[in-house]
């Protein structure tokens, strides 16, 4: 029987997951691998931890349900330190694997990863496959290439709402089997062993998130059916205190513990069992903006990260330490973007009104460097997407 590794990054789930489904299909031995780079744990351009403590905490526990859900199916998920490019090709000889399936990413960081795997993969003549699987809508079913995107949203989902619809999930699977003798699953690590220190819980915080597929579709069950909040989920949605104003799916979405084929298919479901109405269809309309900021990164690279921006704006930002210092410890003296600031250090996440707010603040009336908010908030925020979190940036800087 041929061997496939199954190499994890940003979508550590097993439901809706297209490598994993097209592994188990071909009849092959399926072998999850998740590799800690040590790269996203070095520092960004402005000396920020690039993953902090809450992220990565966040990281960890999807991790350990993750692989928990892979021993309860007969299997376990293989844990290394070290590059991928490196780590996987040795996995790869030794177990004898006929592949590398993947979910392919966008960011420019990831890329320069899959294109130095693959070298290292030639050699060996294993061949690497990465799936599209982070988005709602396939960039094959568009009608457009992704490099004839709209420049703005309306345009983008005026001509994508009526006219494709998401592919349905795949099958999850039931059973897998057992690692090959010989090859040690390895260990989750701890924070310390990150050089992190490990985050207190504030008491001041209403809602508290666990990683993981299970707890992401919990959260799922609870604010659609339970609580029957998607009901008024438009009229709700800006809320920032109350853990019932917004649905809160976005940490798992970002860490790929949910599939948005998977939400999209539970709205079906409540529209068909409940209501359908303005809610239902924003929660879709928020899905879309999604997947419009990873469409824009396909389109633009790396002027996404430029000062200028996807516009080529030139502004003169100002690398002010001393403000920018008071800005992220929340203690400018405006009470709304305090309280906001001080939410995001405490708990590693901000509602997206809040962020709208505190972004504006720092770019438009203190005219600092909007990259440091934007690598501030690539290191605190759970819900982290290169993509939504840049492009936004992009957006309240206005460049």
């Amino acid at each position: 029987m041929s061997r496939i590794l199954l190499w994890y990054r940003t979508d550590l789930r097993i439901h809706d997951h297209d490598p994993l489904h097209q592994a188990c299909r071909s009849g092959a031995e399926v072998i999850p691998v998740y590799c800690f780079d040590p790269r996203q744990f070095g520092t960004t351009t402005f000396g920020f931890p690039k993953t902090g403590s809450f992220r990565a905490q966040f990281l960890l526990e999807s991790l350990g349900d993750l692989k928990a859900s892979f021993r309860r199916l007969g299997g376990d998920l293989v844990i290394r330190m070290g590059k991928p490019e490196e780590v996987l090709p040795q996995i790869a000889q030794q177990v004898q694997a006929q592949g590398i399936y993947g979910h392919r990413e966008v960011g420019t960081e990831e890329i320069e990863v899959e294109t130095q795997l693959e070298k290292a993969l030639r050699d060996h003549q294993i061949p690497l496959k990465l799936f599209w699987g982070h988005t709602l809508l396939h960039p094959d079913d568009l009608p457009f290439e992704p490099r004839h995107l709209p420049e703005v949203f309306t345009r983008f989902r005026k001509q994508v709402e009526d006219s494709v619809l998401p592919r349905r999930t795949v099958m999850t699977l039931t059973q897998i089997p057992p690692l090959p003798e010989g090859l040690d699953p390895g260990s989750i690590p701890t924070l310390d062993d990150l050089g992190l220190e490990t985050p207190q819980p504030d008491p001041r915080a209403l809602i508290q998130f666990k990683g993981g597929e299970t707890a992401g579709q919990e959260r799922v069950q609870t604010y659609i059916w339970d609580q029957d909040r998607l009901r008024v989920y438009k009229e709700t949605r800006n809320g920032m205190l109350r853990p019932e104003d917004a649905s809160k799916f976005s940490p798992w979405l970002a860490m790929g513990c949910l599939s948005p084929r998977y939400v999209y298919e539970q709205v079906q479901q409540y529209e068909q069992e409940r209501i359908q109405n303005q809610s239902t269809y924003w929660l879709i309309f928020e899905l879309l903006w999604r997947d419009y900021f990873r469409l824009i990164m396909v389109k633009h690279g790396r002027k996404i990260f430029r000062p200028s921006g996807l516009q080529g704006i030139p502004i003169p930002w100002k690398e002010d330490w001393q403000r920018f210092d008071r800005w992220r410890a929340g203690s400018t003296g405006f009470p709304l973007i305090d309280a906001n600031m001080q939410e995001i250090a405490t708990t590693g996440l901000m509602s997206n009104r809040g962020r709208q707010n505190v972004a504006s603040f720092l770019t438009k009336n203190l005219g600092i460097y909007w990259q440091m908010g934007a690598e501030w908030f690539e290191s605190l925020l759970i819900d982290y997407d290169v993509c939504s979190n840049w492009g936004n940036w992009n957006y309240s800087a206005g460049v």
